[in-house]
This record gives C-alpha cells, sequence and structure tokens, in this order.
C-alpha cells in the first residue's frame, strides 16, 4: 500500500478530487494547511506573505498501478495554465507498512 500526500492549491483541490473519483479514487482526506515553498511565500508591495493557504490531500491505495494513476491525475489537474506555476504543490509519497480498520481492530494490509 501507498499513502500518496499531495498538497495542492486550494481552489484546484476540489477538481482534483472530482477527477480522482472520476477515475475510482473515492477515499480521500482534505485538510486546509498553510506554509511556504521555495518560493519563501509572497511579496506584494513592501508586505511578505509568508503563510500561503494549501491543501493537503491524503489518499491510500494498494497498487503500484494505482499509485501512478492517481499521481498523473493530480499532475494534471492541480497545475495551473500549461506550464504550471510556482506554488502548484508538491506530492509526497510513502509506504504504509500497516494499517487497521478502527470499528473491527481488523489489518487492511
Amino acid at each position: 500500500m501507498f499513502l500518496v500526500r499531495a498538497m495542492v492549491r486550494p481552489d484546484k483541490a476540489d477538481e482534483v478530487i472530482y477527477e480522482l473519483s472520476r477515475a475510482g479514487f473515492h477515499a480521500v482526506t482534505k485538510i486546509d494547511v498553510v506554509g511556504r515553498g521555495k518560493q519563501k511565500g509572497i511579496r506584494i508591495g513592501d508586505i511578505v506573505y509568508d503563510e500561503i493557504p494549501k491543501t493537503l490531500l491524503f489518499m491510500v491505495v494498494d497498487e503500484e498501478k494505482d499509485k501512478e494513476d492517481v499521481i498523473s491525475i493530480v499532475l494534471k489537474t492541480a497545475k495551473t495554465g500549461e506550464k504550471g506555476a510556482f506554488g502548484d504543490g508538491k506530492i509526497f509519497v510513502s509506504v504504509v507498512e500497516e494499517a487497521y480498520t478502527i470499528s473491527s481492530g481488523a489489518s487492511s494490509l
């Protein structure tokens, strides 16, 4: 199993979730977060905004192919414009070693 965490622009989150669901990936956790990436925030005039709003999407998928499909959907859908832009986000992938269903206590792996 793989944990895919996608940090996307808030205005792109619902579109990404919609496209994931269309592809059969219905289970998504969505969290509103703030932070900054390599761009160190945004400067507008004399003011620097270093806490930029983002949306963090969590998905756990079973197969390598599912992981690649999710990554492809997020890359295509979360990108702004043809070439993309700084601040479009980042995707992180981790291996899930254990998972349990709380109601039954059963291992999901």
